[in-house]
């Protein structure tokens, strides 16, 4: 028997665990409670918002993104302009955190 179009619309929408989760989850709970930001902050927000953009899952990290984004009163556009200049002048990620790409 052939499959419903909405069979086949609820199995392609069915959420996902992104394998960074919960680190993702921890450092996101950090920037919630940042109420001035620093490159970090500003970099790893960006990096998550990349991550997560058209992630199917993860709701609750994609929510509280956006969250960030308002507290801060940045658009995502502004993050990542800013970003971009943080990255252009030198770099953002400190020495211990060498060899620990995390852009998966």
């Amino acid at each position: 028997m052939a499959e419903s179009k909405n069979q086949k619309e609820q199995k392609e929408q069915k959420d996902q665990r992104h394998p960074q989760y919960t680190k993702d989850r921890q450092i996101l709970n950090e920037l919630l409670g940042q109420l001035q930001p620093n490159n970090r902050n500003y970099a790893d927000l960006a990096r998550l918002m990349i991550r997560y953009q058209g992630f199917i899952g993860a709701r609750d990290i994609q929510a509280d993104l956006l969250k960030v984004l308002q507290s801060w009163q940045l658009s995502q556009e502004d993050l990542f302009a800013k970003t971009r200049a943080i990255h252009a002048v030198g770099k953002v990620y400190m020495a211990q955190d060498e060899g620990q790409d995390d852009w998966a």
